[in-house]
Parts: structure tokens; C-alpha cells; sequence
């Protein structure tokens, strides 16, 4: 419950605590005196000047008036959280130990969670001044071909440009701080975040020539993405320029689709033969598609937002990655987890108990299911959580059990299930991975 209304309180904060306003008045207070600025040197007459400057503090001071209260509606906004979060975990009565810090042996993973948070985020000129901070020692005299200058750092993403072949693979992603600042790494976040721009702006060319140029990866890897965007652009140029806004020639509207399939479908046909003769029979029905028994495969309110992420997973796949920040769902399990962790703390203080097993805890911790990535199985016999240690396997007639419950099952060289009748021995019983 306190969790659920602290959550409200986030949404409050994030509609309320707005800089924007006081952004926009900031801006019309520098363009109010670029305004004077142009005037007076036009005039070139000290009248003109003292007549422009006093019909200039009006304005100006009705714009930092209403500067002030936007930032007083922000200071209050966060002012107002704060009390919510400091109520909500007061609730929690009690606190996590403090005598011990079992992530204060880790700082470098820690600094590196971080460093790769800011640059998955597109924060390179962030990452790099944190990278500097974070060194225990003097850095050493950076290496052109490796580095990148600081004006880079700052540059606009559309600028950046990274070679579609150094892709990255997990072996190869640093743990020394330094080498964070690499150019290939850089660029090629620098490149995921172009081409989610431009898809952002429906313009699905850069990814396509993307997938295409990774498609080898890609297949291997049994993704379907290249004949998704190739598809969506399909669907974009079937709608013609009343839709998608592109030019009304023989490259958009339905003839443009036509050229577009011919040219690139071709090469689905293996996989994706159905999907194809679908999109071409929607053709003959170009006139009166919504009656048609096409209708839903060309409507598409969300399909740029489902494919940038696809393409997100996809190129952080290619890189060895996650498709989200490691740092980010480890902080939003670990919110949603403190409670519990707080109330179970408490309760063992209070009966002198403490938990010692090193990896799993006493109770269950729910997460939604974003979050969830493995199954967890209870062995039926011994009531236990499966470890490494003592993984499941399975018998020949199908039921699972933990392997050291089977092992105290045996008798001899031979065993009998515990839920059927059936026999077998030890080395019959495979492990499974869940």
C-alpha cells in the first residue's frame, strides 16, 4: 500500500516539478533583449536607446515574476515528495543493517553499472566526467586513436557516424574505467541513438540499413527484424501521402509499395512467404481497405514505438547487452524489494534470528514480470529451492525432483519415483534447465 502511494506521489512529482515553463520564460526574456539589442543598434540615437531600454523593464520584469513562480511550483513539488518519501519509509519501522555493506568490495562493478547507464542513455559528455572522477589514481596521458576529444563528447548525435562493423561482444566490454571512453564503444551507442531518432520521426531507411548490414548476426540469432522494418515501410508508403506525408509520386502510394516489395521481399520469401502474399493480395483492395480482410495488419497506431524497440534489443543483443540498463533494473527491483527487506530485517532483530544462506532469502520478494528472468523450481520431495549446487532433473517418466532428493531415493544402483510406479537408475535422470 505505501508503495502503491508513493508511486502516485512520483507521477505528481513528474507532472508538477516541470522546468519547462521556467525554460520558455528564460528564452523570452533573452529574446526580449535580443529584440532591444537589434533596436538600438538600428537607431544609433541615445534617445531611441533610453526609450527602447524603459519599455524594456515591463516586460522583463513580468517575465522573471512569472520565472520566480515556476520555480517556486517546482521547489514546492519536490519539497511536497520529499515529505511522502520520508512518511513512506518511516512507516517501515525498523532499518537495514549498516555494519556490514556487502557491495563495498565491488566499487569498480558499481562504477562500471554506472558508466554503462549514462552511455546506453546517450550521456557520453555525463559518462566521461564521471569516468574522470571515478579514478582511484592519476589517469594516464589519454591515447588519440582510443579517446574521445572533449568537444566530441558534446557533439549532436546526428553527427556521429560509427562503422557498422566493430560490433562489440560481451568478452570485449572493459572493466577498467578507461577504457569506457573507447571510440567504438561511443559511436556505437552514438549510432543506436541516430537511427531511434530518425525512427522516432518515422524515417525507418537508417534502420533498415542497419539490419541489413548486420543480418548475418542477426539470422543467427533467429531475429526477424530486418522483414519487420522492411514491412512497416511496406505499410507506410501503402498509405500514401494523406498518411505518412512523403511526396505524392510514383515512389509513395501503392504503386511506391509495389516498387518497394518487389525490390526487397524477395528475400523473405524462405521464412516469411504468408506474410508477403498477405501484404501483395492487400493490393487488390487498396480502395477499400478498411472493409478488407487486411484491415489489421495495416493498422498500425504503435508499430514505430513496438519496432524501435525491437531494434533497441537487437543492437544491444549484437553488443553483448541487455536491452534495458542493468543499473536501472537493479534500483527498481531493489525499491520495490525494501520494504520487505526493512519488515524482515526488523522481525529477525526481534527474535534474535538471522538468515545466513548466501543466495536466496527467507521470503519471497515479488516483481513484476519485466523483471523476472528465470524460473524458480521447489523440489516436490525435500520442499527446497534448487541451487547450482543442486540443480533439477528429470526422470524418464517425466517428473522433477532436485538431484540430491533423487540421489537419497536411490537404493543400490536403482530408484523409484515417488509420484508413479515407475523404476529406473541414477544415470537416467537428466538435467534440465528452467
Amino acid at each position: 500500500m505505501a508503495m502503491s502511494q508513493l508511486q502516485k506521489d512520483v507521477e505528481k512529482l513528474i507532472n508538477s516539478a516541470k522546468l519547462s515553463d521556467a525554460v520558455q520564460d528564460v528564452d523570452r526574456i533573452i529574446d526580449l533583449l535580443s529584440e532591444a539589442r537589434e533596436s538600438v543598434a538600428a537607431a544609433n540615437d541615445p534617445h531611441a536607446t533610453s526609450l527602447t531600454l524603459t519599455k524594456l523593464q515591463n516586460p522583463i520584469r513580468e517575465r522573471l515574476d512569472s520565472l520566480n513562480n515556476d520555480l517556486r511550483g517546482v521547489h514546492k513539488a519536490q519539497k511536497d515528495f520529499e515529505k511522502a518519501l520520508k512518511a513512506a519509509f518511516s512507516k517501515a519501522k525498523g532499518s537495514l543493517p549498516i555494519d556490514h555493506d556487502p557491495m563495498e568490495s565491488h566499487e569498480t562493478l558499481i562504477n562500471r553499472a554506472i558508466a554503462m547507464h549514462l552511455l546506453r542513455e546517450g550521456q557520453f559528455g555525463v559518462a566521461s566526467t564521471f569516468i574522470n572522477e571515478a579514478q582511484p589514481q592519476p589517469r594516464p596521458t589519454p591515447d588519440p586513436s582510443t579517446q574521445l576529444s572533449p568537444g566530441s563528447l558534446g557533439a549532436p548525435l546526428s553527427g556521429r557516424s560509427a562503422p557498422t562493423d566493430e560490433i562489440i561482444t560481451d568478452a570485449e566490454i572493459p572493466t577498467d574505467l578507461n577504457a569506457w571512453q573507447s571510440q567504438a564503444l561511443q559511436s556505437a551507442f552514438a549510432e543506436m541513438y541516430s537511427i531511434l531518432s530518425s525512427l522516432k520521426a518515422h524515417d525507418l531507411y537508417p534502420a533498415i540499413k542497419w539490419a541489413r548490414a548486420n543480418c548475418t548476426e542477426l539470422e543467427a540469432r533467429g531475429s526477424n527484424l530486418e522483414f519487420e522494418l522492411c514491412k512497416l515501410q511496406y505499410i507506410w508508403l501503402f498509405k500514401g501521402s494523406a498518411f505518412n506525408g512523403l511526396p505524392s509520386d510514383s515512389r509513395n502510394g501503392v504503386l511506391g509499395a509495389l516498387q518497394y516489395g518487389k525490390e526487397n521481399f524477395g528475400r523473405f520469401q524462405t521464412r516469411h512467404l504468408k506474410e508477403i502474399q498477405k501484404l501483395s493480395c492487400a493490393l487488390v483492395y487498396s480502395s477499400n481497405l478498411g472493409m478488407s480482410p487486411y484491415q489489421s495488419i495495416f493498422d498500425i497506431p504503435l508499430a514505430f514505438e513496438e519496432v524501435s524497440a525491437s531494434f533497441t534489443r537487437e543492437f544491444c543483443s549484437l553488443l553483448g547487452l541487455s536491452a534495458e540498463s542493468p543499473l536501472y533494473v537493479a534500483v527498481t527491483a531493489g525499491t520495490l524489494a525494501l520494504p520487505q527487506l526493512v519488515k524482515y530485517t526488523t522481525m529477525t532483530k526481534a527474535k534474535n534470528t538471522e538468515w545466513t544462506t548466501a543466495n536466496e532469502l527467507a521470503f519471497e520478494t515479488p516483481l513484476p514480470k519485466s523483471m523476472m528472468y528465470h524460473s524458480i523450481f521447489v523440489c516436490p520431495v525435500s520442499k527446497e529451492q534448487t541451487t547450482e549446487a543442486n540443480p533439477p532433473v528429470i526422470l524418464p517418466c517425466g517428473h522433477v525432483l532436485a538431484k540430491e532428493s533423487l540421489q537419497k531415493l536411490v537404493k543400490g544402483s536403482r530408484y523409484k519415483c515417488p509420484y508413479c510406479p515407475s523404476e529406473g537408475t541414477l544415470k537416467d535422470a537428466r538435467e534440465i534447465i528452467l
